[in-house]
């Protein structure tokens, strides 16, 4: 049609052709609409007259008693199936009847034509040919036929023809009809009454009870060949007045409104209004979602369209406010819960998508059943672009509907991880990662159709740090209350696996945490079977605390809120030897005046008498055991932060490789990172600048200034990444820290010799103290029913062995503690036994307390030569901080002053 409009002097019979398949294709939708609608007539009539008999409730709590009557023809008449088909042909009805209403300009000139065209072919051409042979000697049926042909001929669509041609056609064409040149001028309505009433007067001749039917021939004078060409006429101008009003037939047709009223059984009923689960036109929006057929999704619409229909026939045709009132109250209640459920299974969706991406191709491998994780392709598209939702007159922005809504999910979805993982202990930092990774993955796969806040702009605000000055995030702070209250108290280290467990035993501190807050499915991975699949991922983590969440923490706190964590921990140490303090003044003084060296004579057993003997710290067993948690907590702080530097060491060489090429780095021969270029720019600045070049001398450049401005930013990038390089170590600091903290102690706890020699038998510095206090911890732990190292563990040596370096004081306790020399004493036996080939009685009995001590001289030699490696002591002001709070020439990094205001300053 819009070919025709376009083309100048086409072919009269070609248009003709295409218009008239125009006007049966409408009539074809017309009969089809029609059809349709009936059959819904016919459905709901079917069911109001054979209600639900045996009725199942959705819910458990109803009582079948309480069923109304409009429940049982309405909530529980229909199946799945039902719905689904009447959803699919309302669709139709509406789609259909959309997209002839839109093309009603485009096709009325095509239809008038085609109208007209029929109109006078059989005004001016049938008529003429009946007037001169059936009705030629009939008068008063000619004279009827005659006031159909003027009250309907257009005999103006003949003037463009030449007179000639006039006569030439009266004159020897007349056989063949009178040719006419089609106008998009319809007859009126009145002319298509006047002619069904003449066409009526002619045939049935005024006898309204003709037999056969109006159009029957029996007893008729009309030939067969006329009769079938009035009849067919005749219901022609039938369609013709739909056609002609043809936004009102398609409104008519497409018009579902009677699917909503029920007047009748809520009279019936004496209630007021019937609950929103009893609306069909909400039954049929609910089941879609419910279903989540991806086939219906695009559809999920097309039922608040028959609340239209209702509203307009409610104040168009029945001119009842009460009742426009009463839908516009349930559309407002339905369109809420609407909303919030598409946008719950959008949500689920995407999630669960995300969590499918993020499962490991190898453990899908291994499954027989993998398909099962995986997601059903569902077509949101198309919703997620509405702008404008025609809804009893007003206009709903549904894309902006569905961003608000997924704004306040994703935030409800972070508070609900965080709160989670505030009722667990530190292990679940993994599982929190995990979850924060499926998130922002959903997050990422949503924004590319819709417009919502960026994740880490709602991950600051749940975080509460969103402040250019806030350090402490809300993770963190957690991190460090954990650690705190349950991590450092009631976890022990395990050496040799580099973990971290939970002590079997019952817990020195009991924690008071929250319960886990529960939550539907989708704020974890979307579906219960990738709830399963990601948990099984997270119980493998869930039991210790290593290198995999150091991992988290340092991606989940960043380089913004784990120095604050840093710094807390470090005071904690300081805090720490605070408090040992006046503990180890306490086992001073109760250590003997004189304690010599262990004699060889009385062998293991003897040596151990002699130990009791001098260490009668029995009334101090309460002081004991709060020194030993004491330096066990200092030994895991600082185990705690060799992973963490393990860690960074391995994040920043994967930053230093991936920002090498671009800051122009190259490998020296010795090691030693050497610069490209000798005094001139990076990599990264010469190609912006020779870019910003290029770009501000061409004549078209807009804004040169955002150009220049581009290049100096290049310059301060360089600038800043080249200054993180020689990036320094957190442990190596933090035994700088250990350091400084314990010069207050020194002369306490590592007294100088009077004698200017080493003092064997009047010394009570720290090492004797943590040497008696090993000792009995090594001879409790090696009976059998001894829980002391389950609940100390690793950490204890850890805590101690670095005291003892830090003061100086390694070979003092390697030469005088009491294990060793009971081992050494142990060596000798069993030397002495084996040459003369006698049964070792001196060490019989004391096999578990020699395994023992053997392992605790092994971890002590490792941790010592861990110190040794990452803090040598030749100079003594290498481990230390100076008095203005920055660090010496083993702290690689720059610090300000500010940053070390509670530093415990030497000689303070």
């Amino acid at each position: 049609l819009l070919l025709l409009k376009s083309t100048d002097n086409a072919d009269v019979e070609w248009c003709k052709e295409v218009k008239g398949n125009m006007y049966d294709m409408v009539v074809e939708g017309f009969q089809l609409l029609s059809r349709w609608t009936a059959r819904i007539w016919e459905q709901c009539a079917w069911k109001f007259s054979r209600p639900c008999k045996d009725v199942i409730p959705v819910e458990s709590q109803e009582n079948s008693a309480s069923f109304s009557d409009y429940e049982k023809v309405v909530r529980y008449n229909y199946n799945a199936e039902e719905r689904k088909t009447l959803v699919e042909l309302v669709s139709y009805i509406k789609n259909i009847g959309s997209m002839m209403q839109q093309c009603d300009t485009l096709v009325a000139d095509a239809l008038w034509e085609t109208i007209h065209a029929e109109v006078q072919d059989f005004v001016q051409n049938t008529l003429a040919t009946m007037l001169r042979t059936t009705f030629r000697k009939k008068k008063d049926l000619s004279r009827i036929l005659s006031d159909m042909r003027t009250l309907s001929a257009d005999w103006m669509a003949n003037t463009s023809k030449s007179e000639t041609e006039l006569q030439l056609q009266h004159g020897g064409e007349e056989s063949k009809g009178n040719f006419f040149f089609p106008r998009p001028v319809a007859p009126t309505a009145a002319q298509v009454h006047c002619l069904q009433f003449l066409i009526y007067e002619v045939v049935s001749g005024g006898n309204l009870r003709k037999p056969g039917g109006l159009f029957g021939n029996s007893g008729s004078e009309i030939p067969v060949n006329d009769m079938k060409q009035l009849e067919t006429f005749f219901y022609k101008l039938s369609f013709f007045l739909h056609i002609l009003d043809y936004s009102a037939t398609v409104t008519t047709l497409t018009d579902l409104g009677f699917l909503w009223f029920r007047e009748f059984y809520l009279e019936s009923s004496r209630v007021i209004q019937f609950p929103i689960e009893c609306s069909l036109p909400w039954m049929l929006v609910d089941y879609v979602l419910e279903s989540h057929n991806s086939g219906l999704l695009e559809s999920v619409l097309m039922p608040f369209d028959i609340y239209n229909d209702s509203a307009q026939q409610a104040l168009i045709v029945l001119k009842q406010r009460f009742l426009y009132d009463e839908i516009e109250a349930e559309v407002d209640h339905c369109f809420d819960i609407f909303v919030s459920k598409l946008c719950e299974t959008i949500f689920t969706y995407y999630k669960s998508w995300a969590a499918s991406e993020l499962l490991d191709p190898s453990f899908l491998f291994a499954l027989d059943n993998g398909e099962r994780f995986s997601v059903q392709p569902m077509r949101f598209t198309t919703l997620l672009k509405m702008t404008r939702v025609k809804l009893l007159g007003r206009t709903i922005n549904l894309r902006s509907l569905i961003a608000e809504r997924m704004n306040k999910v994703f935030r409800e979805n972070l508070e609900f991880l965080f709160d989670r993982f505030e009722s667990q202990d530190l292990c679940a930092i993994v599982e929190l990662e995990k979850l924060l990774d499926i998130l922002r993955n959903a997050h990422d796969l949503l924004s590319k159709d819709v417009s919502i806040d960026s994740f880490t702009l709602m991950l600051s605000e749940m975080q509460e740090n969103i402040s250019l000055v806030s350090f402490s995030s809300r993770l963190a702070s957690q991190i460090w209350s954990e650690m705190q209250n349950d991590f450092l108290p009631n976890f022990i280290l395990c050496n040799t696996t580099q973990r971290f467990i939970r002590s079997s035993k019952i817990p020195l501190s009991s924690v008071q945490k929250p319960s886990v807050p529960y939550a539907k499915p989708n704020f974890y991975c979307g579906t219960q079977d990738l709830n399963l699949a990601h948990q099984s991922f997270a119980r493998l983590h869930s039991g210790f605390f290593g290198i995999p969440h150091m991992f988290s923490i340092v991606r989940l706190l960043g380089s913004r809120s784990l120095p604050w964590l840093i710094r807390a921990l470090l005071d904690h140490i300081s805090s720490k030897i605070t408090t040992l303090e006046p503990m180890i003044t306490g086992l001073q003084e109760a250590l003997p005046k004189s304690i010599g060296l262990l004699p060889f004579d009385g062998g293991v057993s003897g040596c151990m008498r002699l130990v009791k003997e001098h260490l009668n710290w029995g009334t101090k067993s309460e002081l004991k055991s709060e020194v030993l948690r004491g330096i066990k907590e200092i030994g895991s702080i600082l185990y705690w932060m060799g992973l963490l530097d393990i860690v960074l060491r391995e994040v920043d060489t994967s930053h230093f490789m991936q920002t090498a090429p671009w800051l122009g780095l190259l490998p020296g021969a010795d090691g030693q990172v050497l610069f490209s270029q000798d005094a001139g720019d990076s990599p990264i600045v010469s190609l912006f600048k020779s870019a910003t070049a290029a770009i501000v001398s061409s004549p078209g450049c807009p804004n040169p200034t955002s150009f220049n401005t581009l290049s100096k930013q290049a310059e301060a990038a360089d600038l800043l990444y080249k200054a993180n390089l020689n990036t320094g170590s957190v442990l190596e600091y933090a035994l700088a820290f250990t350091s400084a903290a314990l010069d207050k102690y020194c002369s306490k706890w590592s007294a100088i010799p009077k004698t200017g020699f080493v003092d064997i038998t009047t010394s009570k510095d720290f090492y004797r103290i943590y040497s008696g206090l090993q000792i009995g911890y090594l001879e409790e732990s090696s009976q059998a029913s001894s829980t002391i190292h389950e609940l100390l563990g690793d950490s204890v040596a850890w805590g101690g062995c670095t005291i003892i370096y830090l003061l100086g004081q390694q070979l003092h306790f390697e030469l005088f503690d009491f294990s060793y020399q009971v081992l050494n004493v142990a060596e000798v036996e069993t030397a002495s036994t084996i040459q003369t080939h006698r049964n070792p009685p001196f060490v019989q009995g004391w096999e578990g307390l020699i395994e023992s001590m053997k392992k605790a001289r092994r971890l002590n030699n490792h941790v010592f030569s861990m110190l040794k490696a990452r803090c040598p002591l030749e100079d003594k002001t290498a481990c230390a901080i100076k008095q203005s709070g920055a660090p010496l020439h083993r702290i690689k990094f720059e610090n300000t002053i500010s940053a070390f205001e509670t530093l415990p300053q030497k000689g303070a």
